[in-house]
């Protein structure tokens, strides 16, 4: 018998198989796996019984890990190919292909896990070696199909290097303790990551990846301003907020100041948009929906964000889109009919008139753009402050600031008790919706407008703590504002002049050839100067060039000055205590009295 069995183990012919990597160097046998079992005689003989089974099955690897990121798990795919090339070499298991995805099991839909058993249905392909049953899935519906495939018998075999698998009734039962057993890891960290972040979030805390603008900080576990980044998204936030910038203007702001987005790109146009219309520079945390109040430095302030959803919202409409680029068009209105002011080219000069669109306009006139730019150019001389001035007058103000620390303890107080208010609201919210007195939906309305206005509330609080007095701020801009406006007399963009007028006045009109405007309160101060602000324009006897220095004036014309601001502000005293920057500038004339 012996004999026989050792005829049929010869003449078996090797199968053709194809091995990948370490299987590729491992002996065939003959296509066989020998096996060697001992079996011993009644004479005390033992003879060596060596029998075979086929290689009959062909089997595919499947290595798998949960993130898409390069970055992450990098070394997972590299070790699970490597321990089951070196398991499927040991047991010389037949691997036809191969596949590699990097995408979760805990959902449906992973395309490569498809594939696989597409081939395994084609009959192509016998078995599965993985490195363990979580690999395959961690969802019912992947893993009732695996078991299905054993079940039709177009699934043959399962290995795993950490575990025995056997394709029986206990087997398969045992397979699916270990699917439902993946399941139920992957549901308990959800809820326990879900948990966490929800804590985070009461807490003030950003859970993820700093957005741009922002950076990550390991020991405070949330984000911190980005020194070098910040300073210009809220130079951004302060152009788009004046409504004379579009998303490509901010995009080629962007671009000249060299800005790029968290991944070293430069911001596409619905980049930008995003980064306007997200919440977390001022403060918000929107997630699924809901604001949360943060607990980090806030990039902007709410009404600066406020002003530019405004902005942003208006720009929604549809405009009529201009062929040429008139710095001038929508700045100006006709003082007879109070419609826009238009612009035409003709042999190559630029000519502004009234649109007429309300009927018939008494004027008729045509201005060339030279003209308008003459008189805008004189505006801005007379809004301008001499360098010494602009020093003197911020000095004044940090000296105001100090004096004024005491005179804001009952605002203070005013705004923490409507905060409290706010507070008290957000609770009965809550009871609310705990008792399903309200909707979900209801109740995330609800809460998002207040906590927007409480968030709204902390950052007055604490810019009136830090500030003291809120007019000393604006007060402030609008110095170094005019202390800058004189780089604009020799500008070549001219859009920027109107910028700055818009900022200084209101009702800007064109009668009769000549611009008319309303100064806003504190440049109407400059305005209103004697000899139309041309301070440093005096004739001196020292041969200097014309420049902005307040030392060349005499003494008795500095009290000439002294002496009209004080009676300007004799008419607006009852703006005194609502306009800090007219309070202010009284304090700098008799300053200069002295």
């Amino acid at each position: 018998m012996f004999t026989e069995i050792g005829y049929n183990f010869v003449a078996q012919a090797p199968p053709i198989t194809t091995f990948r990597a370490g299987a590729q160097n491992a002996p065939p046998y003959f296509g066989f796996v020998l096996h060697r079992i001992l079996f011993p005689f009644a004479n005390g003989k033992t003879f060596l019984f060596c029998y075979d089974s086929l290689m009959d099955n062909r089997y595919v690897i499947y290595v798998r890990k949960s993130s898409e990121q390069e970055e992450r798990q990098a070394l997972s795919i590299a070790s699970q190919f490597r321990e089951l090339e070196e398991y499927a070499a040991k047991e010389q298991l037949q691997i036809v292909a191969s596949f590699e995805e990097a995408r979760t099991a805990r959902e449906t839909g992973r395309t490569v896990f498809g594939e696989m058993l597409g081939l395994i249905m084609k009959g192509e392909a016998d078995g599965i070696l993985s490195w363990h049953p979580d690999r395959l899935a961690r969802n019912a519906v992947d893993g009732g199909q695996i078991i299905h495939l054993l079940d039709c018998g177009k699934l043959k075999d399962l290995r795993f290097p950490t575990m025995t698998f056997d394709n029986s009734p206990n087997g398969k039962f045992i397979l699916q303790i270990a699917f439902g057993q993946s399941k139920y890891y992957t549901d308990a960290l959800s809820e326990n990551v879900k948990r966490g972040i929800r804590q985070k979030l009461k807490r003030g805390e950003w859970s993820w990846k700093a957005p741009t603008g922002y950076l990550n900080n390991p020991h405070t576990r949330n984000i911190d301003i980005d020194p070098e980044k910040a300073p210009i998204i809220r130079e951004a936030f302060r152009l788009y907020a004046t409504g004379d910038y579009t998303l490509d203007a901010i995009k080629d702001f962007f671009a000249t100041k060299g800005f790029r987005s968290r991944t070293n790109k430069v911001m596409a146009k619905a980049s930008i948009q995003t980064l306007l219309k997200n919440p977390i520079h001022c403060g918000l945390m929107q997630v699924n929906g809901e604001l949360h109040e943060g607990s980090f430095k806030p990039l902007i302030s709410k009404e600066l964000f406020d002003q530019c959803q405004q902005v942003m919202k208006n720009r929604g409409k549809t405009k009529h889109r201009r062929n040429h680029d008139f710095p001038f068009v929508g700045w100006l209105k006709c003082a007879e009919c109070d419609c826009s002011i238009t612009c035409q080219r003709q042999k190559g000069h630029h000519y502004y008139h009234c649109t007429k669109k309300k009927g018939p306009c008494p004027t008729a006139h045509y201005l060339r753009e030279e003209k308008i730019l003459e008189q805008a150019r004189k505006i801005v001389e007379q809004l301008s402050l001499p360098d010494d001035w602009a020093d003197n007058m911020l000095r004044e103000l940090d000296k105001k600031e100090i004096r004024s620390k005491s005179d804001h303890r009952a605002a203070v107080q005013h705004l923490k008790n409507e905060r409290q208010k706010y507070e008290k609201k957000l609770e009965d919210l809550l009871d609310l919706r705990l008792e399903s007195t309200i909707t979900n939906d209801e109740y995330l309305g609800k809460k998002n407008q207040l906590v927007s206005k409480k968030v709204d509330l902390e950052q007055k609080i604490a810019r009136a703590e830090r500030n003291h007095c809120e007019w000393l701020e604006p007060c402030r801009q609008m110095i170094v504002r005019s202390k800058e406006a004189k780089s604009l007399l020799h500008t070549e963009n001219l859009q920027e002049i109107p910028t700055l007028l818009k900022q200084a006045g209101l009702n800007w009109a064109l009668k009769e050839n000549a611009v008319q405007y309303e100064a806003k309160i504190g440049w109407r101060v400059l305005r209103a100067s004697p000899e139309r602000r041309d301070w440093w324009a005096t004739a001196d006897l020292n041969c200097r060039p014309r420049h902005y220095q307040c030392r060349a004036l005499t003494i008795r014309l500095r009290r000439t000055v002294a002496q009209h601001v004080l009676q300007k502000f004799s008419t607006l005293s009852r703006f005194q205590e609502s306009f800090s920057c007219s309070r202010i500038f009284h304090i700098l004339a008799c300053h200069f009295v002295h």
